[in-house]
């Protein structure tokens, strides 16, 4: 950390050229800026510059390299882990950088390093066009397209690094570049997947796909009927398209008029079937699962960035998510994962889910850091409470549904789905054989590890 009168110093400049507004302890305003999606999450960082261009991004980042501060790149602010803020750093928050410009023709979208996948579906959707985008709208674009990317999409699509065509990026030294695969082209491999350790990535380029109709059905049904409607989604997933994806989530019945109001609160099984389709057809696919006595459905064409929205949790709450990838879900596994709901803490917004893979994912290039792509399920224990006094009994039974399944798992795992579980699993989520070429592009790009609030990577 640099002498006080060097820090006032350059606070007083930093304040003076950047464009967005500056926040440190000191100001008002300075706690309401720093809050996160997830409430367990209460860091105090350093200097908050709320950027309105690149420009701004790169004065930020000199500014934290002259004081010698670590720096957290902020865009949506969802991740688990609160990658988003450190203590005692400097924060570049996007959040005023999220303009979306969708190029109809070339079927391509450019996004901002601040958009949230609201901005982007809703831009998209007059079109016609949509690509992978994350189970939530207010989940921020560039953090969960760089850790991967995992969404009601991705059978049909890709994953959506798979959809990643460029990326602005300055770098810790306060360069500019643009990564494709014919420009910094380790760079650009490196962010499929190796999240925000290599700079601040203040605008991504997407493929976009056509998608002039959506459908769902979602299903629910007594907790005790979870192994045989997982099972009979199972055998839906595997003989029917890749349009069709979705999840079996046990969960806590919410307040919605199409719940029956005695079973709100308690224990269900939801089967949400997503088709990439009309509703007909999708009628037609989901005939086993209507044929199951269940308690309540939904059966309807559906917005894209409607159904993005659909599973909004709100903000502020208290999370601890975790998960694992599976080789296969025999009927054991099934059991399983059915088995585990009924420790499940009740009434809260856990959710207790079960995702198919397969389709394009597994179908798409094998050379990126995301070794999950070969599994065809995954398991994701999602605790979400209001009470501190609820944080062991909820972060253990993530702990104990991982435990659950375990004899089932590769090893493999989506980063965005877990906080801060060791550096061994960050391996299992970027590859243990990618390790160490991740580790030379961040020595290239970060050699000091200034970005490193993050599933980080250290320099080679």
């Amino acid at each position: 950390m640099a002498p006080l009168s060097k820090a006032g110093t350059a606070l007083a400049a930093l304040r003076e050229d950047l464009s967005g507004a500056v926040f440190t302890p000191d100001d008002g305003g300075y706690d309401e800026v720093r809050r996160v999606f997830n409430g367990m999450i209460d860091r105090r960082p350093a200097v908050i510059a709320q950027c309105e261009d690149e420009a701004d991004v790169v004065t930020a980042v000199r500014f934290a390299r002259e004081l010698d501060l670590p720096v957290a790149v902020r865009g949506g602010g969802h991740s688990v882990a609160g990658t988003a803020l450190g203590d005692g750093a400097l924060v570049v928050d996007l959040r005023r950088m999220h303009e979306v410009t969708v190029h109809p023709a070339a079927k391509a979208v450019r996004v901002g390093g601040g958009a949230t996948m609201s901005h982007l579906d809703r831009a998209c959707q007059p079109y016609d066009l949509a690509t992978t985008g994350g189970r939530a709208s207010t989940t921020g674009v560039g953090g969960f397209v760089l850790g991967g990317g995992s969404g009601w999409l991705d059978r049909a699509f890709g994953l959506a690094v798979d959809n990643l065509i460029g990326a602005d990026v300055v770098t810790a030294d306060g360069t500019c570049v643009t990564a494709t695969a014919e420009d910094h082209p380790e760079l650009f491999w490196a962010l499929h997947g190796g999240g925000g350790n290599f700079g601040v990535v203040t605008s991504l380029t997407l493929r976009l796909h056509e998608l002039p109709a959506m459908s769902i059905a979602m299903l629910l049904y007594a907790p005790e009927r979870g192994a045989e409607v997982t099972g009979v989604y199972r055998e839906l997933i595997a003989s029917g398209p890749r349009e069709a994806s979705g999840a079996v989530i046990f969960l806590t019945a919410p307040p919605e008029p199409f719940v029956p109001p005695h079973l709100v609160g308690s224990l269900l099984c939801a089967v949400l079937l997503t088709y990439a389709g009309p509703e007909e057809a999708m009628r037609r696919l989901a005939a086993p699962l209507l044929a199951v006595p269940h308690v309540a459905e939904v059966v309807t064409a559906l917005p894209y960035a409607d159904l993005q929205c659909m599973l909004d949790d709100p903000p502020g709450l208290r999370n601890y998510w975790s998960a694992e990838y599976l080789t296969g879900l025999p009927d054991e596994a099934v059991d399983a994962f059915c088995s585990r709901a009924g420790s499940m803490p009740v009434p809260t917004g856990t959710q207790h889910i079960l995702f198919p893979l397969g389709g394009a994912i597994a179908e798409g290039p094998d050379g990126f850091p995301v070794p999950y792509r070969g599994s065809p399920w995954a398991v994701h224990p999602f605790a979400i409470w209001e009470d501190p006094a609820d944080d062991e009994r909820c972060r253990q039974w993530v702990k104990d549904v991982r435990a659950g399944v375990a004899p089932w798992s590769s090893g493999a795992v989506y980063l965005n789905f877990t906080g801060d579980e060791g550096e061994e699993r960050v391996a299992a989520g970027l590859g243990t054989e990618n390790m160490r070429r991740l580790g030379a592009v961040k020595r290239h790009y970060d050699p000091d590890n200034v970005f490193r609030f993050n599933h980080n990577i250290r320099p080679a």
